[in-house]
């Protein structure tokens, strides 16, 4: 064998191998529950207290507003905390809080510079938050709650007895240069954690969003709250793992059209911000972090070039048995990479046309996810936060 086809048979069997845990995966989550529309919670084990967290948010955060002042009384507070904003975020919240009882601004500035900025808005949130509270939610400033949606993640939680859930979001994209990006980025999300759904009891089977957190506020505080996750760049994650290694089960699932959010600004704003978290290293990374990206490597982002490369070297050349194979395989990898982005559909409010040609960005996104992944620094808001990965302890 030469050493062309030596490497070539190497990759195809790292391919195989990734692939059908990838594949194993997709079938194993296929089926799970969603959060459904409940009935309103009036009593006082259901109190819950809601955490805005935000940084100059004057233009999106009304929307998210009106959705958690059209709430019950199950929503019994809304904490916006800021972090410093200049944009007139404080004003804007003033005026909501003139028309509701219950919103309260809470300044947090100056950040501590050991802290990620979210994660000490959350912690000071959490210590001005009334104690007899049972529930934490966590929403960021650009998420558009349903006045349903509390009741419901409170009532999901309870029957699947998790100590914290969070929800798969709804997502609205800018336009055609987004909806080419945002889905491979999401898709990454797919191949290694599989469909939401589910709880998980095992920190590397854990995903969360921090858009729309959930959790019971006593294993949160026995836990440490956010400041076990000051030093963390994708610190909602990071909490929901640190949960699980304690014992929990931490949810993730989709609604029933109960929140969606506006993420991202354009595509530039995605591929800036988004890459910065998306590749998940905390102090929980072990060896699962890496077998992830290459699992989106392997059977996301290389099945689609390599079909069509190996299927002209098979057809052109009759180069043999080991090319073949390598089409067949990247074939089928393709077309579950295709069927993952129909599924994936349900997730947007609109799909522009470009969303069914964004594996042609899974490539340059796994590139992207690789170099955020070994960079210690980065940049957000015109802030530095720099990861740091305390010894963490109990991880399963």
């Amino acid at each position: 064998m030469t050493p062309r086809r030596a490497v070539l048979a190497l990759l195809l069997l790292i391919q195989a191998v990734l692939g059908f845990r990838v594949v194993s995966r997709l079938a194993r989550t296929a089926s799970g529950s969603r959060i459904a529309a409940a009935a309103a919670l009036g009593g006082a084990p259901n109190g819950c207290s809601v955490i805005v967290p935000v940084l100059n948010e004057a233009a999106r955060l009304a929307p998210c507003l009106a959705g958690l002042t059209a709430a019950g009384p199950e929503v019994r507070e809304i904490l916006v905390v800021d972090g410093g904003s200049d944009d007139g975020t404080q004003e804007l919240v003033g005026e909501w809080a003139a028309r509701d009882a219950r919103i309260r601004v809470v300044d947090a500035s100056p950040v501590p510079a050991e802290w990620n900025g979210k994660a000490w808005g959350l912690q000071v949130g959490l210590d001005r938050s009334d104690p007899a509270n049972a529930w934490i939610l966590t929403m960021d400033a650009d998420v558009r709650p349903a006045p349903g949606l509390v009741p419901a993640l409170i009532a999901h939680a309870e029957a699947d007895d998790v100590v914290a859930l969070s929800a798969a979001t709804r997502q609205t994209l800018s336009g055609a240069a987004e909806g080419a990006v945002h889905p491979a980025m999401l898709a990454t999300l797919v191949y290694r954690f599989g469909i939401p759904g589910h709880a998980a009891s095992r920190v590397a089977e854990t995903q969360a969003n921090g858009q729309c957190f959930l959790a019971r506020r006593e294993a949160l505080t026995r836990s440490g709250g956010f400041a076990a996750v000051r030093g963390s760049v994708c610190e909602d994650v990071t909490l929901a793992r640190r949960l699980v290694a304690a014992g929990g089960r931490v949810g993730f699932y989709e609604t029933d059209g109960l929140v969606s959010v506006a993420m991202y600004t354009g595509w530039r704003d995605a591929w800036v911000n988004w890459t910065r978290s998306l590749p998940l290293r905390d102090q929980y990374w072990g060896v699962h972090g890496p077998l992830g990206l290459a699992e989106v490597v392997a059977a996301q982002a290389l099945p689609v070039p390599m079909a069509l490369v190996l299927r002209r070297v098979a057809t052109r050349y009759g180069a043999g048995r080991l090319p073949r194979f390598g089409w067949r395989l990247n074939t089928v990898l393709a077309m579950t990479r295709f069927g993952v982005l129909a599924g994936m559909s349900r997730a947007y409010d609109c799909l522009p046309w470009t969303y069914w040609l964004s594996p042609l960005a899974d490539v340059p996104v796994a590139a992207a996810l690789i170099v955020s992944a070994a960079r210690r620094t980065h940049h957000w808001r015109g802030r530095v936060i720099e990861r740091r990965e305390p010894g963490a302890s109990g991880a399963r």
